[in-house]
């Protein structure tokens, strides 16, 4: 949060570190750890975050020793990951970088099929001496999946959250049209709405797959970062939502 009172916070789904298909793959991690630093977030939401992956780490020299989360998290963040998926040759999930104090984390499972592991990560910050709620998630690929995440995302928020305390809710929500942010309206979640803000695919965006809502913040304006270094970065480009309390 800056000397005016802007809270920033970003969210990007960096499609586990890695571009391309086969033997032609190309390693992006590193060079998405200098875009989260550009980003200059308060809050930073991942999601296709690898903790482990046996398989590309022994095809990559400079695949990094540690988790993806720890490694992105510039000097002064914390991390907080969590699994959402476990394949054959490791895992990935969601996770969230803050440059102010964690007070607690938790992780609910989402899967509505055996076909997709899904998760939802919620992350109680204390933001000058404010209790802030941040909820990453990540979507399915089937409409009727997302239908029922959103709903029970509804009742993990009216479940854990106090109506009195800041609320956000970003990630990669997975949908071309806008059921879904006129049904998280009904229960107060906003996002900056004066201007789309398409960010997939990153090489020519069409869609706004990427969201950040909130509650008991008011969005003061939005942007996505272009050019040919975001774009190879991941499919989607980051998402950044200015707020003030």
């Amino acid at each position: 949060m800056d000397k005016d009172g802007v809270f920033r916070v970003a969210t990007w789904n960096i499609h586990k570190g890695v571009r391309g298909m086969g033997p032609t793959r190309r390693l992006e991690i590193h060079d998405i750890g200098h875009g989260v630093e550009q980003l200059d977030a308060d809050v930073v939401c991942l999601q296709e975050v690898r903790k482990v992956h046996r398989r590309e780490q022994s095809h990559f020299a400079r695949w990094p020793a540690m988790p993806q989360a720890d490694y992105l998290a510039p000097e002064g963040y914390e991390a907080v990951y969590r699994t959402n998926a476990v394949t054959r040759h490791g895992e990935h999930g969601n996770a969230l970088l803050t440059r102010w104090p964690v007070v607690n984390h938790q992780h609910e499972d989402m899967s509505d099929h055996r076909f997709e592991q899904r998760g939802l990560l919620h992350v109680e910050i204390m933001v000058a001496d404010r209790p802030v709620h941040v909820i990453v998630v990540h979507l399915g690929l089937i409409p009727g999946s997302r239908v029922r995440q959103v709903e029970q995302l509804r009742r993990f928020i009216a479940r854990e959250v106090r109506v009195s305390e800041p609320l956000i809710v970003a990630g990669d929500f997975n949908e071309f049209g806008g059921t879904l942010s006129r049904t998280l309206r009904h229960d107060g979640l906003i996002e900056f709405e004066a201007t789309r803000h398409p960010t997939f695919p990153s090489r020519l965006p069409l869609a706004q797959l990427d969201h950040i809502y909130a509650r008991g913040l008011a969005p003061i304006r939005a942007e996505v970062p272009h050019g040919r270094a975001w774009a190879r970065m991941s499919d989607h480009l980051p998402l950044i939502t200015d707020f003030r309390f």
